[in-house]
């Protein structure tokens, strides 16, 4: 079947998510997956960055949110063809280009998850709480873990589909309508389409356009795509048409964060926090400016960009774990247990949920914070670096290999993220 054609087909599907006999999907079908993954990435800490950004250069580092949408783009839609193209997961290809990827990838998946969980889990209750501090901080932040945990545990797809679909509906009322309030000057918006670096923002513009949208949730695509149905070259241009409209959507979240940044912020001299607690701050220059309502508004974004990337992430890495420990346990790959709801899928769940409480409780180690962030550092340039392996590689079928244009973008997308990874490494090991 050719590259341009939608498929018609229900040929090797499942029936759940074919369609009719030689009927075309409906077009808003074709959004899913792609969707999931943007909104997963598309968490508070991004959004925080993006805001910073915006307020410490304006408008000048909007050619950068754009490129970043467009590396996204690249990244995704090349693991999305591998597993189009091959049938066999992210993690399959990395196991067959050697040991080392496994050594690499089972540590670092762990520890990911265990300090993750409670990033996560304290990024939802922060709107929550500024809300209603009636409640102790840390019972919202186990409360989000929990619920979080409740509705992926069957590991059904559809489930979390929809509900993503609500969170982005929430994000783009919320974040985008916040933007208009904030009115923003189109001139100075069309001069920051000229790619120019700051002075002194070097870092700040390679965070932009490399950092955000995701990172370990990107390599999940494929595993989304699969729980779609959609798993054969057939439908490659649907998977393109899904990847590209999703980060076009999430760029839009992440230019109206530039936006406010710049409006609110930077023309106000406004400075506020790095971290996520940063976005409760906005609610409240916000609510300064427009009224609590305004102000009130914000926070349900702030709140559904969270817990979207805690739907995303306890299933999606969820499923990438129950691969990689069913392949460990020699299980083929299309073995239940490798799924999305089998027990290791399960497993992952819990641990990205019930251990994590104890960083709630305690506080986070220094020890396991640097090495979260060390091999947090790596994981990008992994993904590229593995990536142009893949897709020039003898099990990718030659019609769908790269050309040289794409190994050439790919080549400096993962030039972008190694420079990335050595400042994040060298952030790791400077005392605070």
């Amino acid at each position: 079947m050719d590259d341009d054609q939608i498929p018609n087909d229900r040929s090797n599907e499942s029936p759940a998510e074919g369609t009719a006999a030689n009927e075309a999907p409906p077009r808003w079908k074709l959004l899913g997956p792609g969707l999931v993954v943007a909104a997963t990435g598309i968490g508070a800490g991004d959004l925080v960055a993006t805001l910073v950004a915006g307020s410490k250069f304006g408008y000048a580092l909007l050619w950068a949110v754009i490129a970043g949408v467009v590396i996204k783009i690249f990244l995704v839609e090349g693991a999305g063809r591998w597993s189009l193209a091959t049938g066999h997961s992210i993690f399959e290809g990395w196991r067959r280009l050697g040991v080392w990827t496994s050594i690499y990838f089972g540590p670092y998946i762990l520890i990911w998850g265990f300090v993750y969980g409670a990033t996560a889990m304290s990024a939802s209750a922060l709107p929550i709480y500024a809300a209603f501090p009636q409640i102790p901080f840390i019972a919202y932040a186990i409360f989000s873990g929990l619920v979080g945990a409740g509705l992926v545990w069957l590991g059904k797809y559809h489930t979390l589909e929809k509900l993503v679909a609500v969170f982005v509906g929430l994000m783009f009322l919320t974040v985008v309508g916040s933007a208009a309030f904030a009115a923003p000057n189109l001139l100075d918006a069309v001069k920051g389409l000229i790619p120019l670096i700051p002075e002194g923002g070097l870092i700040n513009t390679l965070s932009i356009a490399g950092g955000v949208g995701g990172t370990i949730t990107l390599a999940a695509y494929g595993y989304w795509l699969k729980e779609k149905g959609w798993y054969q070259p057939k439908w490659m241009r649907v998977m393109r048409i899904d990847n590209s409209v999703a980060y076009v959507i999430s760029g839009v979240f992440v230019i109206a964060m530039l936006i406010i940044g710049a409006e609110l912020l930077y023309s106000a001299n406004i400075a506020i926090e790095s971290g996520d607690e940063g976005l409760v701050e906005l609610s409240g220059v916000l609510a300064d400016r427009y009224g609590a309502f305004v102000g009130n508004l914000f926070l349900v974004g702030f709140w559904a960009a969270s817990f979207s990337s805690v739907l995303g992430v306890w299933n999606g890495v969820s499923i990438m774990f129950a691969d990689f420990w069913g392949q460990l346990r020699k299980k083929p790959e299309d073995h239940p247990d490798r799924r999305s709801g089998g027990k290791y899928y399960k497993f992952y769940v819990l641990w990205l949920t019930f251990p994590p409480m104890l960083l709630l409780l305690l506080g986070k180690p220094v020890t396991i914070i640097i090495a979260y962030g060390v091999l947090g550092s790596l994981f990008m340039p992994f993904l590229a670096i593995t990536l142009l392996f893949l897709l020039n590689g003898r099990h990718m079928p030659t019609q769908w290999r790269n050309g040289w244009v794409l190994n050439i973008i790919l080549g400096v997308i993962a030039a972008i993220f190694l420079i990335l990874g050595v400042n994040e490494l060298i952030g790791s090991f400077s005392p605070s």
